[in-house]
């Protein structure tokens, strides 16, 4: 059978490694971990040549809502402090939900929405020095990194007059479903085959093809460039095939390190896993690792590991023959929202993707492989075998990165060698009624606790039922207010959750279900509006609809650390921002710890 160009455009392709290749980077201990001279290199010049003017944009737009900060504020932003932030922004899972609520927040924090500006916010994104996403999250990091960091309203709708090409974005064509685009059975029907036929070049040059493979196909046709209406089933176009995730470093953004370093997550799934570290209704370990796709390198953090290799030679396993084309963009979000372990239809083939997955057993058979997974040849082989649980296994087995309950991906930004100070998580996921409730946190918190020496998180409520009461979820939160000699490293964390509808009264229209795979341009337009109001609103106070000094009470909390290094004491507005804002450690509740 002929392949498409679609199938050569994401087929691996092998070559004798260049000159001084080192397929696999220790990244250190715990306490002395290192980030790679590529990672180290892009944050320094971001720095120094990009965030002193963001932030100084940010610190204007807050001041045109409130001309009193106290003179630190304006001196950190403003470059005269020696000590400045450093940011991270985290988006959580949760589907087009989470997609679409991630990106209605960094439009509100986005300097080139002069709403936003007007707000009090707008700049904030630019001024951020990492970015990270996971499952829906990563959906929207992935997409806006590879199509040159647009801004939100081209990113999901596109350009008013795009040109239509493999290399040029066409948005997220969310009236087409995910699974069935069409209304039409034969029309979708042809498009699955050409979907499983993409997938035939990988399959022939010896690689395992998963369910992931035709997943990540199929989110390319939403999330990577080269897809636009006018061409959804023209199989004469590549539709993100051959769209490499490492290949952000050559688009002009970030090439001019103009936007905020982007790491997608994924969880391992393991044989022999501890399930006794499964938070229950979860389906990975806490003490699996966690690995994160960052465009330089992928690998973990995580003491049990502490090594990565070059993303740009994923599919690579020696020192001799590297491989290349096998990180596809597209493929990474797919690892990363990889539900399809938790139907084990790898067990059930009559499940609900049955003709698919017969479709592809026929096209590519395969009667050893786990369907369930995404398939990366694992470059660790024999790498720490007393304390890597795949480290005898020739391939990684990847699936979604909340699957371990952790559904904000937060791990990322507390690796002390990245020294992020500020960790601003955007929360979308579907505890109660498709709104967040804080089980996140707890997951994470519960997992930094197994690894004390690695990762510093500060103190959250350990029971769902206390972000209810509190109104933890319904506001802006910030924890970890207030440090010691003992945690003086933890990041102060600011928590928006799409816990709620807005204070002005409106009818919630954000909570909407992770299982909804195609969405109305209107229906996402007023998503994104309400999404604004919550993210700019703050906590006001009983009667009103909005604090108009939640500005100023953002900046304060972006500040904090840096104002704490300097040697300065909370003062003016600021104190009592923070009285208002921060989480006392106070419990209301008796309900039952959410816990491993």
């Amino acid at each position: 059978m002929a392949q498409t160009v679609a199938s050569q455009a994401y087929t691996p392709v092998s070559a004798r490694c260049p000159a001084g290749f080192n397929l696999v980077r220790m990244a250190g201990t715990p306490g002395n971990q290192t980030l790679s001279s590529s990672e180290a290199s892009y944050v320094q010049n971001r720095k120094t040549n990009v965030l002193p003017q963001a932030w100084k944009t940010y610190l204007s737009n807050v001041l045109s809502t409130n001309p009193y900060l106290p003179d630190y504020v304006s001196s950190i932003l403003s470059g005269d402090s020696s000590e400045i932030p450093t940011l991270g922004i985290a988006t959580s899972g949760g589907g087009y939900r989470a997609a679409i609520f991630g990106a209605g927040v960094l439009n509100a924090l986005d300097a080139r929405n002069s709403s936003s500006d007007a707000a009090g916010t707008g700049g904030l994104l630019q001024a951020a020095t990492y970015l990270s996403g996971l499952s829906g999250g990563s959906w929207f990091v992935t997409s806006l990194a590879q199509a040159n960091f647009p801004t939100m309203q081209d990113l999901i709708f596109g350009s008013a007059s795009p040109t239509v090409s493999n290399n040029s974005w066409g948005g997220w064509n969310a009236a087409y479903d995910l699974a069935t685009p069409s209304t039409n059975l034969s029309t979708d029907s042809e498009y699955s085959v050409d979907l499983a036929e993409e997938l035939l070049g990988k399959y022939e040059a010896g690689y395992v093809v998963t369910f992931a493979d035709y997943w990540g196909r199929t989110l390319a046709r939403h999330f990577a460039n080269g897809t636009f209406s006018s061409n959804f089933y023209d199989e004469s176009y590549t539709h993100g095939a051959g769209v490499l995730w490492s290949a952000v470093a050559s688009t002009t953004s970030f090439a001019s390190y103009s936007i905020p370093f982007p790491i997608v997550v994924s969880d391992l799934q393991a044989p022999g896993q501890n399930s006794s570290e499964i938070i229950a209704e979860d389906f990975v370990p806490l003490t699996n690792p966690l690995f994160e796709f960052n465009v330089f390198e992928t690998g973990s953090f995580d003491p049990q590991l502490s090594a990565f290799t070059p993303t740009k030679y994923l599919g690579t396993t020696n020192n001799s023959i590297c491989v290349t084309n096998y990180d596809q963009s597209a493929l990474v979000a797919g690892s990363s929202s990889e539900l399809f372990n938790e139907a084990n239809f790898t067990n059930t083939f009559n499940s609900s993707f049955g003709p698919i997955l017969a479709l592809m057993a026929s096209l590519m058979p395969e009667p050893k492989v786990e369907y369930d997974v995404a398939s990366w040849p694992n470059p660790f082989y024999g790498v720490a075998p007393n304390t890597f649980i795949d480290s005898a296994q020739t391939n990684l087995n990847m699936v979604d990165g909340g699957e371990d309950g952790e559904i904000i991906p937060l791990q990322p930004l507390l690796v002390k060698a990245r020294g992020i100070d500020v960790i601003f998580a955007i929360d979308a996921t579907n505890d109660v009624d498709d709104f967040a409730d804080g089980s996140s946190l707890i997951a994470t918190q519960n997992r930094t606790s197994l690894y004390p020496s690695a990762y510093s998180f500060p103190p959250v409520p350990t029971s769902l039922g206390e972000y209810t009461a509190q109104n933890l979820t319904t506001r802006p939160t910030f924890f970890g207010c207030n440090t010691t000699s003992l945690n003086a490293s933890t990041p102060l964390l600011i928590y928006l959750a799409n816990g709620g509808p807005p204070y002005n009264g409106e009818a919630p229209v954000t909570n909407t279900s992770t299982d909804q795979t195609s969405y109305l341009s209107s229906e996402i337009q007023a998503m994104l509006s309400q999404t604004f109001v919550i993210a700019t609103q703050g906590y006001p106070t009983y009667g009103a609809t909005e604090d108009p000094n939640w500005p100023s009470c953002l900046a304060c909390a972006v500040v904090d650390r840096a104002r704490e290094r300097a040697g300065v004491a909370r003062s003016g507005i600021c104190s009592s921002c923070m009285n208002r804002y921060c989480w006392d450690g106070s419990t209301l509740t008796t309900t039952t710890s959410y816990s491993v």
